[in-house]
């Protein structure tokens, strides 16, 4: 059995590019024997004007095959509340590594992430408990945490 992830969006052609950076990941390419996927899109019966013009690339997946594809599923409404599922990017290298190695690496993607339209909401600074993530949103507004 496999599953894929899908996050409800307003924009995929925002969002691909931001979490295919954010988690190594690539756009995924249409099924065979289509040259794009609103060439798929079409074929299996969407209505054209559900797809715009261009090329419809709203899927990523990791390139090593070891993480669940990702599709951005456009839907009418804008996100109101909190996420009840986000994803952790894990860059700090876990709980093993010295939370003085680990701040750099996670401020490092935190950086990248905010470069690429992400928002900081806050810091998880507990030196006491030696964790440090930061809590971010996506350009769409989608909670996500970096640690």
């Amino acid at each position: 059995m496999g599953f894929q992830l899908t996050i409800d969006c307003a924009e995929p052609d925002n969002l691909v590019p931001f979490w295919a950076a954010a988690l190594d990941y690539r756009p995924q390419d249409p099924p065979p024997g289509h040259a794009t996927w609103r060439d798929y899109y079409l074929s299996v019966g969407v209505p054209a004007e559900e797809l715009g013009d261009g090329p419809c690339v709203d899927r990523i997946e990791d390139p090593a095959g070891n993480g669940p594809s990702i599709w951005f599923q456009i839907v009418p409404e804008k996100k109101t509340i909190k996420n009840r599922l986000h994803l952790d990017v894990m860059v700090g290298g876990g709980r093993s590594v010295p939370v003085t190695e680990r701040r750099p690496r996670v401020d490092a993607k935190v950086a990248q992430l905010v470069d690429l339209g992400a928002t900081v909401l806050y810091r998880h600074d507990g030196d006491t408990v030696g964790h440090y993530g930061v809590t971010m949103a996506d350009p769409e507004g989608n909670e996500f945490c970096v640690a």
